[in-house]
């Protein structure tokens, strides 16, 4: 029992000082050091200001000057005396209202019908789709001919633009549909009629162009543009072309800051032509030529001096022959007013490396035959001075003189006839073709060295009234053939138009001087007689009345002095001509 009872009196004695352990360290408080960590936020009164003043060395370029002001008081006796008043408003006439879309269509009296029209739509702010089409026809215009002398022109264009941020851009398609007919026979050949009948004097042309650019917003690289085209007739002639180029400008900043841009512009070109067979013989014909090109300038002003310094480099590869050739140009024109803004001289040389091709010569003479000699042409310089200005703001002129050395420049001949009117074939027995009765054109090249004076002046001095008139004279030295063939020596045109209210009046006036032409005594090359191609004057009038802004009616009248010239030996051009038609302006159809 003893036993016991010390063991309960130990337990409670543990339990009271457990509980007094306890109270002491509830109650009891440590201390401790607590470190606050936090960014530093800089305020306007932790600054402090630089009391020291710092030195800037100035350059002599940079270099202040000193200014020194003087003024002198002189009384002046004023007698203005000012008045109240209104504002006078400036007649500005009715603004025009402006139309998306037209469309032209009319009637001659050569049985000729006409159709023109043009339509744009936006697709959106940065986008545009244009199309552009005109049709021409006239049915045997051309009197007194033993041919078929019917012509129609057939033009379409499609293209698409779009704006995007740093460049704009813009591809299209065009299509060319032409068709002449050779009727320009000999007049000292008597053909039989069963000849005229056998002869197929028709020629067609189709051309097919895809082309595009690209024009870039603050680069160095300016424009981007190309082209590939094909052109064909209907003698199985073709011909392919490939044109490319780019326009650089180079800044010079950075070797001084007064330097202007260096222009560079550079062009790749190929072009290849076929046809089935030569003038003379039953040979195929090919050329084909690939030419890159370069044409740095530059341009800036001294003490009213403009100054343009350039050059043009040429590497040319004629494809057949495997020859090539390097060629460089002068590209220099300088101008200096004599009195500022009445008249200025100038000076200058130019030169250059001109692909001849079948399009462009069928372009400016439908009438060839689709066996031609195609060469490039070499212009080795064009040496021109002038003087140039303006008389007010009514009257401007430009008088120009210029002396150049062209290689292998383009003149048309007529070709002999392979027929004496009575026969179809010729001397093989091949059967003719529609264009070896002596009734088209070959090109023959020269060498020569070309003196042109021309001067053009323009007029806008009466309200509603705008004349224009220009006159040139060449003067040739050839060195192998006796004349420019049907090239003139002087040409001119006389243009004005007036405008008032609804009415709208226009005339052209062309002259055109003294040409020279072959013909030929029989049905072979030689012997041949030169003949006189006489100048004319061809006058030609256009005018309309708008009755509203959208619709309106034209009247135009040509060759308003019937005069039957011939514009190409034995190719006489038609007569009087009027066409009478309408046309409407409209926003869209969509």
């Amino acid at each position: 029992m003893k036993k016991y009872i010390w063991l309960l009196v130990v337990f409670v004695t543990t339990i009271i000082n457990a509980q007094d352990k306890k109270q002491k360290v509830k109650d009891s408080v440590k201390t401790e050091v607590v470190k606050v960590v936090t960014s530093y936020v800089p305020k306007i009164t932790d600054a402090f200001k630089i009391k020291q003043k710092p030195t800037i060395s100035h350059t002599k370029e940079t270099e202040k000057k000193q200014l020194n002001y003087q003024i002198y008081s002189v009384p002046v006796a004023s007698t203005f005396i000012p008045k109240s008043g209104s504002l006078k408003k400036i007649n500005l006439g009715k603004r025009e209202r402006l139309y998306a879309n037209y469309l032209s269509a009319g009637f001659g009296n050569m049985a000729a019908p006409f159709l023109e029209g043009y339509f744009r739509r936006s697709m959106n702010y940065e986008s545009e789709l244009s199309g552009y089409f005109k049709f021409l026809l006239s049915l045997n215009p051309v009197q007194n001919s033993q041919l078929s002398s019917t012509f129609y022109n057939l033009d379409f264009d499609l293209n698409h633009q779009q704006s995007e941020r740093y460049f704009s851009w813009k591809v299209g398609l065009d299509l060319n549909r032409d068709k002449y007919n050779w009727y320009g026979l000999p007049t000292n050949i008597n053909f039989r009629d069963r000849v005229i009948d056998a002869i197929e004097e028709g020629q067609t042309f189709g051309s097919y162009k895809l082309y595009g650019s690209v024009d870039f917003d603050e680069s160095y690289l300016n424009t981007v543009h190309g082209a590939i085209s094909f052109f064909a007739d209907g003698f199985s002639s073709s011909e392919f072309n490939i044109d490319l180029g780019a326009d650089f400008n180079f800044s010079l900043d950075r070797i001084h800051r007064n330097l202007n841009d260096l222009s560079l512009k550079t062009t790749l070109n190929y072009i290849g032509s076929k046809f089935d067979k030569a003038y003379e013989n039953q040979d195929e014909l090919k050329y084909r030529f690939f030419t890159a090109g370069l044409n740095p300038s530059y341009e800036f002003i001294l003490n009213d001096l403009e100054i343009k310094l350039g050059a043009k480099g040429y590497f040319s590869l004629e494809l057949e022959s495997n020859t090539n050739n390097i060629m460089v140009y002068p590209d220099v024109l300088l101008s200096h007013p004599i009195v500022k803004n009445f008249a200025n001289i100038y000076v200058g040389a130019s030169g250059g490396l001109y692909n001849n091709s079948y399009k462009n010569f069928t372009d400016e003479n439908p009438f060839l035959s689709p066996s031609l000699n195609i060469v490039q042409t070499n212009e080795k310089y064009n040496a021109f001075t002038g003087i140039r200005g303006k008389m007010g703001q009514q009257f401007g002129y430009n008088l120009k003189g210029s002396y150049s050395d062209v290689e292998d420049m383009p003149f048309f001949v007529l070709n002999h006839s392979k027929s004496n009117g009575e026969r179809t074939t010729d001397g093989n027995a091949f059967i003719l073709y529609g264009y070896e009765y002596g009734n088209s054109f070959k090109v023959v090249y020269d060498n020569v060295k070309l003196v042109t004076i021309s001067a053009e002046a323009t007029f806008e001095g009466i309200k509603d009234l705008a004349l224009s008139a220009n006159l040139q004279y060449n003067q040739f030295t050839l060195e192998n053939i006796e004349h420019p063939w049907n090239t003139p020596e002087i040409k001119g045109e006389l243009a004005g138009l007036y405008k008032v209210s609804k009415w709208y009046a226009g005339a052209n006036i062309f002259f055109v001087g003294d040409r020279k032409g072959i013909l030929y005594e029989n049905n072979s090359a030689f012997p041949y007689t030169t003949v006189d191609l006489e100048s004319y004057i061809d006058i030609n009038f256009n005018g309309g009345y708008q009755f509203h802004d959208d619709f309106s009616v034209f009247l135009n009248l040509k060759n308003v002095l019937s005069n039957n010239y011939q514009r190409f030996t034995n190719f006489q051009v038609q007569g009087f001509q009027a066409m009478a038609g309408i046309s409407w302006k409209f926003d869209t159809l969509f």
